[in-house]
Parts: structure tokens; C-alpha cells; sequence
């Protein structure tokens, strides 16, 4: 440390001749205060800044379509948007290797395959997935067949 005339500090490190500090670099109870308010804002609103911005969806853009490839299999969904109704109460058209898979909403809003119909999952493209890991490596979906799928008719039952 540098004295000049009359006694004073000439050139000494920043603070050093200050009164009121303790130690260089040890930092004063007002610092320690606002450092620990600043914390407090922080956590007391990092949820409602959370809450405010856009959650990625977990389906792809905007939550209305994926293709990827998972497991080895290319599985693809869209979401066909009805005709009067809601956004999210379109029907979704999903296929797996491109043979369809039928999925189907439960009333508690989760979803379900017609591959592994005892599960539930958040979104389509989590039953999609849960479809392809009950199906295994060897087998694939069969092709839908409308000509013998019919409703009602002569069975040989008689009243």
C-alpha cells in the first residue's frame, strides 16, 4: 500500500481503505440480504414463468402429427380434424410400417391400441409405441379385412 501526503491510500485496491469493510472480498450483510431476496423472487416465480411459455409437444409439431422411426419400425400418426368439433377431438390415423393400427380414447383422456388394449398412455404416440413394444421384433400388423368384417346378418340363430 501506497501513502501519500496527508496519509490517504494512493493506488491501494478498491475498498481497501473504506470504512465499514471487514475484508477484501468478504461480502457485507446488505449483500448477503439482496443476494438472498434475488433467490427468493426467483423460486417464488419460476413456476408462473414456467406455466407461461409453450410446453414442446411430446407428438410432434403442434401435437398433430409424428414420424419416426422406433425400434426398427416406422411408425406414422396424424390427427384428422371432425368436423365440428374441437381441435384435439379429431380422429387419429397411426400406422406401423405402414399398416394401420387402430387407437382409441379413453374417457379419462388416455389412449389405447388394439395391440396392448390393457394399458392406457398420455398420448397417441405413446400407445403407438406401447403397441410396437407388445407386438416384439418378428410379428406385424395384420391388414384390415372389410369385405369379411360385417355387422349383424343371418348367423343360424333363431328367435
Amino acid at each position: 500500500m501506497v501513502v501519500g501526503i496527508g496519509g490517504a491510500a494512493v493506488g491501494a485496491e478498491p475498498g481497501a481503505g473504506q470504512p465499514g469493510r471487514a475484508g477484501a472480498g468478504r461480502p457485507t450483510r446488505r449483500e448477503l440480504t439482496r443476494g438472498l431476496f434475488a433467490s427468493v423472487v426467483a423460486l417464488v416465480f419460476a413456476p408462473v414463468v414456467a406455466a407461461s411459455r409453450p410446453s414442446p409437444a411430446a407428438d410432434g409439431p403442434a401435437g398433430t402429427s409424428f414420424d419416426e422411426t422406433y425400434r426398427g419400425r416406422r411408425i406414422r400418426g396424424a390427427l384428422l380434424p371432425a368436423a365440428g368439433r374441437a381441435v384435439d377431438e379429431g380422429e387419429w390415423q397411426v400406422t406401423v410400417d405402414g399398416r394401420p393400427l387402430h387407437l382409441m380414447r379413453r374417457a379419462d383422456g388416455s389412449w389405447l391400441s388394439m395391440v396392448d388394449h390393457y394399458s392406457s398412455y398420455p398420448t397417441p404416440l405413446a400407445a403407438t409405441r406401447g403397441a410396437v413394444d407388445e407386438m416384439g421384433p418378428g410379428q406385424r400388423l395384420r391388414d384390415p379385412a372389410p369385405e369379411r368384417m360385417h355387422m349383424g346378418g343371418d348367423h343360424g340363430v333363431r328367435a
